[in-house]
């Protein structure tokens, strides 16, 4: 972890308030001192499974922070997103509610099925576009229990009218309807984003967006505050600072790889292994970023009453747009319901409680944070909000404990940038279903001995396949999931 010095911080603090989104929210609890734990919340967009050296010790990035991370506090294994896509993983961490209850199945911005174009068997199911304002987020009861809330970087969960400061954050500072950096020099400044202003020419976003949470973090020190740090890193356009390009140039020629680079997934083709300097850069940098937080935080004395929560909102991209990394052992990637697209790298760190370096084997899901947040702050729990996540409090005070939850779910009716199906997809257990929406077809895997998904059991085992094919749909219905319908101008490819 990078250390800077106490006249350097200073100075540094002093500089970014020059061109700062912040607004001053320092403050007490009136009690002389923090009443309740700090949180920061750190989510990476795009990252793979297997992009951090805590979860793949023969990853071609640098993950130094994070992983100093994970030895102090526990990683968890069976980490899933509620979505092989961003947005609706971001609607379901703020809501507790699965994406098919809240209607948010795909990325806002993807076309509806009036829109579409193709010749494709089904209509995608129509979507909600934005985080409704009904559902009470978790910073929203935070911040009424006096917390200070701030969110700096991808929001993608709603236009004006939903921003940030409309879902309880009081501090936006990057956050807006678009899911990537788009405007302006993208991830150097001038950045052409209304809801951050620009640095200094040059200025690299995952830098700029980890000063600022780090200085949100100083400014509140006295107080209980909600950090929620959520970078565009690692998502595409794919660019970084070019030194760092230079450093994994240098390092990929030291490779040997066996193999074909590429082999086919689906009608895509799935990159194999991880050497691509440009993305390898990108998660430097914002590994960088993560250990400026971390550093603060100890630097301030806080290191001891704050949680620290990392996770990433689909899986990395390996069969589209660049593929720019592979997640094997795991199949596929983002906007695939197979585990490359759904597994995500995820830590916890809650002092005093989790043990340094532990590991959790059990499933949990991007739906969990909130009453597991609620807990650790001493708040109520609101089953009737997160009415689909657990808290997680158990596990990590013991990771033999369980959640007392039967199954996990997954709905995504859409076809993908990435070239996913519509589908849906169940786990029980270590056992896998994953049902076609275009044909009824299903898959069946035994994660504990197949956690590459290469082995469909289905004709093996008819009466497990049966009775979790049968689950999926009972919970598809309890939640009133939206499905796909066929596509009336949709022209069967003659056979050659």
């Amino acid at each position: 972890m990078r250390r800077t010095s106490w006249p350097a911080w200073l100075l540094l603090v002093g500089l970014t308030a020059l061109y700062s989104c912040r607004s001053a929210q320092s403050g007490t609890d009136g009690k002389g001192g923090v009443a309740k734990p700090n949180f920061v919340f750190i989510l990476v967009d795009d990252l793979g499974w297997a992009d951090i050296g805590a979860n793949n010790p023969q990853t071609f990035y640098e993950t130094p922070n994070i992983d100093g991370l994970a030895s102090r506090g526990m990683r968890f294994t069976n980490a899933y997103a509620a979505c092989s896509v961003c947005s609706p993983t971001r609607a379901s961490i703020l809501s507790g509610k699965y994406p098919a209850r809240l209607g948010t199945t795909d990325y806002f911005g993807a076309q509806q099925p009036d829109r579409v174009r193709g010749n494709r068997p089904l209509l995608p199911a129509r979507y909600v576009d934005r985080l409704p304002l009904e559902e009470s987020t978790i910073a929203e009861v935070l911040r009424d229990k006096g917390y200070a809330t701030f969110f700096a970087g991808k929001w993608h969960l709603g236009g004006k009218g939903y921003f940030p400061t409309d879902q309880g954050f009081e501090i936006n500072c990057g956050g807006n309807a678009r899911g990537g950096p788009y405007g302006g020099k993208r991830y150097f400044s001038p950045y052409g984003n209304p809801q951050l202003s620009d640095g200094p020419p040059g200025e690299h976003l995952p830098a700029r967006l980890g000063r600022e949470t780090a200085a949100f973090i100083h400014e509140n020190r006295a107080r209980p505050f909600l950090a929620y740090l959520s970078f565009y890193s690692v998502h595409t356009p794919l660019m970084t600072r070019k030194d760092l390009v230079e450093k994994y140039q240098k390092k990929r020629k030291t490779l040997r790889h066996e193999g074909p680079k590429f082999l086919p997934e689906g009608r895509r083709k799935a990159r194999q292994y991880q050497d691509h300097a440009v993305y390898a850069g990108m998660v430097e940098a914002m590994d960088s970023a993560v250990g400026e937080v971390l550093a603060t935080l100890e630097r301030d004395g806080l290191a001891g009453k704050t949680v620290v929560i990392f996770m990433s909102d689909n899986g990395g991209l390996s069969t589209s747009e660049g593929s720019p990394t592979s997640n094997l052992p795991l199949r596929a990637g983002k906007g695939w319901l197979y585990e490359g697209g759904i597994r995500e790298p995820m830590i916890i760190r809650w002092p005093g409680t989790t043990t340094p370096g532990s590991q959790c084997d059990v499933p949990v899901i991007s739906t969990d944070f909130y009453p597991t947040i609620l807990e650790m702050a001493g708040l109520p729990l609101r089953p009737e909000q997160h009415m689909d996540g657990r808290s997680l409090t158990p596990v990590l005070r013991d990771p033999s404990s369980t959640l007392g939850r039967e199954a996990l779910y997954w709905h995504y009716p859409h076809y993908s940038n990435q070239g996913g199906r519509p589908a849906g997809a169940i786990r029980l257990g270590n056992l896998k279903l994953i049902e076609s929406y275009e044909d009824g077809s299903v898959e069946l895997y035994d994660l504990a001995k197949d956690i590459g998904e290469k082995r469909d059991l289905a004709a093996k085992m008819p009466d497990k396949a049966a009775a979790l094919h049968k689950m999926l749909a009972t919970w598809r219905e309890s939640v009133s999931a939206r499905m796909p319908t066929p596509n009336p101008n949709f022209k069967r490819p003659r056979r050659k």
